[in-house]
């Protein structure tokens, strides 16, 4: 609805992100996995506008030389890296939440971990072993929140094709978010934390949310498992 009554802008790869008017300022977010390849430039996009006064960055490690390359020095002032490994309990996030005095109005939710025994993270038989890794660490924010006192306004999670079933084989197209998911052909960990999201906005009922859920996604990231644009271009190769 935003952009259909704001003016439109472009910031880096995005294109018709709405313009808000000057008056809104000093927002507040938490950004997990902002050294990925979604993670990153969204990250640059809300750094792209003065509204977000600060952006908390929560990994492991902090943003790599090369990344922080991209940012200005008055970018780089606004972002607070937390140490945080979200495999941890809810109770240890939560105490480096506090320590850190993270007070985010907003999440966006990009992390994603590839366990070493995953080879082909878009075959069905890597379904246990993504959800045994990454449903847990959604698990563990979304529960150290409120222990931290910074329940956000809205969350935003990052899904993908997968939440149509296009990795089981062929699907209707065009796809629309209202298509069934295929939960009785596979298990897939986007539908755990689908539920985990709409569970925790149930419980506060002032949190809203939203999905996105891109396929191919080209872009470059430090470590990054995943890379569309290698496929392309083996295919164009041959």
């Amino acid at each position: 609805m935003s952009s259909r009554l704001q003016p439109l802008r472009t910031s880096g790869i995005f294109r018709n992100l709405p313009q808000f008017g000057p008056g809104v300022t000093g927002l507040t977010a938490i950004v997990c996995g902002a050294s990925g390849i979604s993670g990153f430039h969204a990250l640059r996009a809300l750094l792209d506008t003065p509204r977000w006064s600060r952006i908390f960055v929560l990994s492991r490690s902090p943003l790599s030389d090369k990344a922080k390359s991209f940012l200005s020095d008055e970018q780089l002032a606004r972002i607070t890296h937390v140490s945080v490994d979200l495999l941890s309990s809810a109770e240890s996030i939560a105490e480096k939440l506090q320590h850190a005095r993270v007070t985010a109005e907003y999440l966006f939710y990009y992390a994603y971990l590839q366990p070493d025994s995953v080879l082909d993270p878009m075959g069905p038989e890597a379904a246990q072993d993504l959800i045994s890794t990454n449903v847990p660490m959604f698990t563990n924010l979304l529960e150290a929140l409120p222990l931290a006192n910074t329940v956000p306004k809205r969350i935003l999670l990052q899904t993908g094709g997968k939440n149509y079933g296009m990795h089981l084989g062929r699907v209707r197209t065009p796809m629309v978010e209202s298509d069934p998911q295929p939960r009785h052909i596979a298990d897939n960990f986007y539908n755990h934390q689908e539920d985990l999201m709409k569970a925790f906005c149930d419980k506060f009922p002032k949190t809203a949310w939203n999905m996105v859920r891109p396929f191919g996604i080209i872009g470059s990231a430090p470590n990054s498992p995943l890379n569309m644009f290698m496929s392309f271009a083996i295919y164009a190769t041959i």
